[in-house]
């Protein structure tokens, strides 16, 4: 495997001149990351952003890992651990093939802060899913007028100092939620697993609701259970290609 120098990933996932990518995942044993400290021969989800720089999880890539590890028959089981620079996580493959992932606890934070996007600003619930999110509710009508092209800013600044996932969501009815979403190091997404976390225990706060919540994003439905503050996450992953990339 090559070395995972930025300028290496910013190369591969490049929408043009690379594969076209919202981020890279290296598959390796868990001995081989110099800050794990856990069990070493776990499979560990070394995953790095589209810009170069790492993240602590991804709830979608972890599923795709998952799925990676079943096909290769790198696993001999439905239920395992994966190792992520936030912490162990648990794998279990449902029926009709979604895989359900322990995605950890979602843990709101009592902090005051607003998004902005151009001239708008609306008020954003702090959540920390292993990673930085700021969930803001859109009325009707707003969630597809956004453009997502921009960047998001925040207030305070030092909200979040290493930058923060912004999702955008708009509440469809009891338990349904839409979703779009702006990820640091990438842009807008298709998706985001943590961000669907964060989403659905946002509104969980704000409402009380504590059944599934299913959450609709431009690629596709999840689905979010909640066992006190820990939410697993349901959907689907397929690998759609293989092949070899030459710089």
């Amino acid at each position: 495997m090559h070395d995972m120098h930025p300028e290496f990933i910013k190369t591969m996932c490049d929408r043009r001149s690379g594969i076209g990518a919202d981020g890279v995942i290296r598959v390796v044993r868990a001995s081989s990351v110099r800050e794990w400290t856990g069990e070493p021969s776990v499979w560990f989800m070394d995953y790095y952003n589209a810009d170069g720089t790492t993240a602590e999880m991804c709830g979608n890539g972890l599923r795709v890992f998952a799925r990676h590890l079943i096909n290769e028959q790198l696993v001999d089981t439905g239920s395992f651990d994966v190792a992520t620079r936030a912490g162990l996580k648990h794998v279990d493959v449902a029926r009709h093939g979604l895989i359900r992932t322990d995605v950890g606890a979602a843990t709101l934070v009592d902090e005051a802060v607003t998004v902005g996007l151009g001239e708008r600003e609306w008020p954003a619930v702090k959540v920390d899913v292993g990673n930085p999110h700021a969930v803001v509710f859109v009325d009707d009508g707003e969630l597809a007028d956004l453009d997502l092209t921009r960047q998001p800013g925040w207030a305070p600044q030092d909200a979040y100092p290493n930058g923060v996932n912004v999702e955008f969501v708009h509440v469809d009815g009891p338990g349904k939620l839409s979703m779009r979403v702006h990820e640091r190091g990438v842009g807008e997404t298709k998706s985001c697993g943590t961000g669907v976390v964060a989403a659905a225990a946002a509104y969980r706060a704000r409402t009380g609701f504590d059944s599934t919540i299913e959450v609709t994003v431009p690629g596709g439905e999840l689905a979010v259970d909640f066992d006190g503050d820990d939410a697993c996450l349901t959907g689907p992953a397929v690998i759609i290609g293989r092949g070899e990339f030459w710089l």
